[in-house]
């Protein structure tokens, strides 16, 4: 495939003084104080430390591997979609998102990169958006992902670790917004 001029996009002479006026124009139309984007990174970085903790203290308690991965994608996608229920703004979302993810990248690269896996997040977001009984779809997706399917012990297991990584989440949005 050949590309013409037409594809080429030319960059202006000083692009991040571009990327930075966008993003301004951005907060403001939204009305987003510097303390909310701060109180958001915050949060983010506050509910990371917790997710590095636990992952941390599960994985030396532990030596079950698959069940210590998929708490792991649990407990990042409980964080994701708290902040998305907890935090009024979608702009401060993404700023705790990108918070909470950046703070696990510059701890732990590999914890960064297993705390994403989008087949996981997928189905999880499939017992979420449902709507009904969310605690028990989301433990019965945890079974299945374990290979556990209709497990009833990793069934509860995977509904006490939503409802309480939810909580926890909940609880540090509430203190700092």
């Amino acid at each position: 495939m050949v590309f013409g001029d037409n594809d080429i996009k030319i960059v202006g002479n000083k692009p991040s003084l571009d990327v930075e006026k966008n993003r301004n124009k951005a907060n403001e139309e939204s009305n987003i104080s510097a303390s909310d984007i701060k109180n958001a990174k915050q949060i983010g970085k506050r509910v990371a430390d917790i997710y590095i903790s636990d992952v941390k203290t599960a994985f030396q308690n532990n030596d079950n591997a698959e069940l210590l991965m998929q708490r792991q994608l649990l407990l990042s996608f409980v964080a994701t979609i708290g902040f998305e229920q907890y935090i009024s703004d979608d702009a401060l979302v993404g700023i705790a998102q990108k918070s909470f993810l950046d703070t696990i990248k510059s701890t732990d690269v590999n914890l960064y990169v297993s705390s994403s896996d989008t087949g996981a997040f997928s189905f999880y977001y499939l017992a979420y958006r449902r709507g009904t009984d969310v605690e028990r779809r989301i433990g019965e997706t945890f079974a299945m992902l374990c290979s556990h399917d209709g497990d009833p012990i990793f069934e509860e297991l995977g509904e006490a670790l939503y409802c309480w990584f939810s909580s926890v989440v909940k609880s540090v949005v509430k203190e700092e917004l």
